[in-house]
């Protein structure tokens, strides 16, 4: 399989950082055309595939579902099917039908995840597992010695996941954070790292126990975790994690790589950014996903599949 990382559609790409990057591909482009050449091609996102066409804003009708929707006894545990709403950008809008919100830990008031869990839903705790970001209050923890290459993100720099004696009490300060404020599962993010070019020579084993570390840690809180991307290590993690989240598997053509979650009637959290939903909806909807398109930024607006 191909090895590309996107680490795509996070926090931080306002509006303006999208104008920015316009401007740079228009003038880019000039230059080509004066016979330098392409540049190269970073490792990361493409913002040229982002849509810029005016499309419809989020429903503000709202059906919650039963507040039994997706609960076990231990912890949430959604099936295949459960919808969902995914924003790190702006203030939460609590108003989008979805059975499943999934938010920003350090940017969300606990208030917000006690308003959406009154209307019946799941709320789940957005966090970098596998990055340091320089505007979270707790980047000062972070040793120097576990900081690699910038991941293409302003303020973004891949960690040492090898170094668990290291990073392992910081996650942990996390999670426990996700549990005081009431979260009832952890997105983590960017723990694929091995397949970067982080500066440090990850492997495959090193990633595996990790994001085992990691699903360990969630549910010894009694919170259900979420793989996320790191499709190549599905059937390893499957039986660990209690849901996928993934990006772009329709893009990359790699949704089934995610069916082991299907089959073990868990569910599958899709979002696609450049494609049209009538493109992967036929897809992603047959193989039991709970799919949607969204904007690159993460902010209020979904399209769900019909």
């Amino acid at each position: 399989m191909t090895r590309r990382r996107r680490t795509v559609a996070r926090r931080r790409m306002l509006t303006a950082s999208f104008a920015l990057a316009s401007l740079t591909l228009l003038f880019a482009a000039c230059d080509t055309q004066g016979g330098s050449g392409p540049a190269e091609t970073l490792d990361t996102f493409d913002a040229s595939t982002t849509s810029t066409s005016p499309i419809s804003t989020p429903s503000t009708s709202v059906t919650p579902p039963p507040p039994s929707v997706g609960l076990s006894s231990d912890r949430w545990s959604p099936a295949p099917g459960v919808t969902w709403q995914w924003q790190l950008t702006g203030k939460i809008d609590t108003s989008v039908d979805a059975q499943m919100y999934d938010i920003d830990l350090f940017d969300t008031p606990k208030s917000t995840v006690a308003t959406l869990q009154s209307q019946g839903r799941a709320v789940v705790c957005y966090l970098s597992a596998g990055s340091w970001e320089d505007w979270r209050p707790d980047a000062g923890d972070f040793p120097a010695a576990v900081l690699g290459n910038s991941n293409g993100w302003p303020g973004e720099r891949w960690l040492d996941i090898r170094r668990i004696d290291l990073l392992g009490p910081i996650m942990e300060a996390r999670f426990d954070l996700c549990e005081a404020n009431g979260y009832d599962g952890i997105e983590v993010d960017n723990i694929d790292g091995y397949t970067n070019r982080t500066g440090f020579p990850l492997t495959a084993s090193d990633q595996l126990a990790y994001n085992r570390f990691l699903a360990n840690a969630a549910h010894d809180r009694g919170l259900s975790i979420g793989l996320k991307n790191d499709v190549d290590q599905v059937d390893q993690l499957v039986d660990l994690y209690d849901f996928a989240i993934n990006e772009q598997c329709a893009q990359y053509n790699e949704c089934d790589t995610l069916t082991p979650f299907i089959d073990a009637g868990k569910a599958v959290f899709h979002v696609e950014y450049s494609l049209t939903t009538s493109t992967f909806c036929p897809t992603t909807t047959e193989l039991g996903f709970s799919s949607m398109r969204k904007h690159l930024d993460l902010d209020a607006w979904k399209e769900d599949c019909p």
